[in-house]
């Protein structure tokens, strides 16, 4: 079925991802996207070392490629349907994950450290460079609003990450354009803000 197919429902096939690390910030989050690519964030993580957990919550879109994208890996993992942890006992942990799929025909999940499916592989890495992006967005509002001299070590980090890869940032596209329009905000971040912003295809 087509993406396009997918969005006439009622309610378009979702699927997500949850991972429960303690020690790790955020140690708990999920991410849910439909086949329509709207997409939500839960999670725990701490805006400073010092900070206490503080629950945060986003909606947001991504774009039908990318989306597309996800539900395709989803389809090569099989659904999720069986065992795909590796069973190997001697693995360090890197946090429960759980990957979960749900239409009209069905609903699966499946709990792993470590899988050796190329697909699983493949979707748990969005996901966690999905969850990297969100948080900076995350951050990157609470600056905006509350400290705003933190914004030029912060945007210097998003450049180092994402100059090649700035695609990834359209999650976080319209925190970042509140940045450039805001005049209060320093001249460097902004450029920095906008050369990303074209990298990413945002010319608006």
């Amino acid at each position: 079925m087509t993406l396009a197919a997918w969005g006439q429902q009622p309610f378009p096939p979702t699927l997500s991802f949850t991972l429960d690390f303690p020690g790790s910030n955020p140690d708990h989050y999920v991410i849910t996207v439909a086949a329509d690519g709207k997409a939500s964030y839960d999670s725990t993580g701490k805006l400073t070392p010092e900070s206490e957990d503080d629950p945060f919550h986003l909606e947001f879109d991504l774009p039908p490629a990318t989306a597309g994208e996800f539900f395709e890996l989803a389809k090569k993992a099989g659904y999720f349907e069986g065992n795909v942890d590796s069973g190997k006992q001697k693995l360090a942990s890197t946090g429960i994950k759980t990957l979960a799929y749900h239409d009209a025909e069905r609903n699966t999940r499946a709990q792993y450290n470590y899988s050796t499916n190329a697909a699983v592989q493949q979707l748990t890495s969005r996901f966690q460079d999905l969850s990297q992006t969100l948080e900076f967005g995350r951050r990157l509002d609470y600056y905006h609003h509350y400290q705003k001299l933190a914004l030029d070590d912060e945007t210097k980090s998003l450049d180092s990450l994402y100059s090649r890869k700035a695609a990834e940032l359209l999650p976080i596209a319209p925190i970042l354009q509140q940045l450039l329009v805001d005049q209060s905000v320093i001249t460097p971040v902004r450029m920095r803000v906008q050369r990303l912003l074209t990298a990413a295809g945002v010319t608006k």
